[in-house]
C-alpha cells in the first residue's frame, strides 16, 4: 500500500478526534493526546517500546476491530495509542485470525524499522 493511500486512511479514521498522529512505513499508528514536544521522537519512543512483537507474552496479543464500508481492518495491540491499519485487499484470508497476525507483523516491522512517513500535528502552533 502506498504512503498516500494510508495517509488518507488515517485521515478518514482520525478525522475530529482533535488527536495528533505519527504515521509509519507499514500502517502503523501512534495517536498522541498531547501536541507538546516532538511529535515524531515521542511516537518513535512509544512504538520503538510497544511495537516489537514476542509472541506469549503481551505484546504478542492483539485484537481486531472491522471498519464500516469493506475499507479494511484496525489491529490493536498492549498500548492503546499503537494500532496498525490493514487494507481489505492485505490478508490472504479475511479471518479475524489472519487479519490479526498480518496486522501485527506490520506493527512487529514498524516498530523494529521505526521509519515515520507522516506526522499530523491537530493543535495549532502557540502564538508568539
Amino acid at each position: 500500500m502506498d504512503i498516500e493511500t494510508l495517509i488518507g486512511a488515517w485521515r478518514r479514521l482520525l478525522s475530529g478526534s482533535g488527536k495528533s498522529w505519527v504515521l509509519f512505513e507499514h500502517g502503523t499508528c501512534v495517536v498522541l493526546e498531547e501536541g507538546e514536544g516532538d511529535l515524531a521522537d515521542r511516537a518513535t519512543g512509544i512504538l520503538r517500546e510497544y511495537g516489537p512483537v514476542s509472541v506469549g507474552g503481551p505484546a504478542g496479543d492483539f485484537r481486531v476491530l472491522e471498519l464500516k464500508g469493506d475499507e479494511g481492518w484496525l489491529v490493536t495491540g498492549h498500548h492503546p495509542d499503537v494500532v496498525t491499519y490493514v487494507a481489505s485487499d492485505e490478508p490472504e484470508e479475511p479471518s479475524h485470525l489472519a487479519v490479526g497476525i498480518h496486522g501485527r507483523s506490520k506493527r512487529d516491522r514498524d516498530g523494529t524499522e521505526l521509519h515515520v512517513v507522516h506526522v499530523e500535528d491537530a493543535h495549532p502552533p502557540a502564538a508568539s
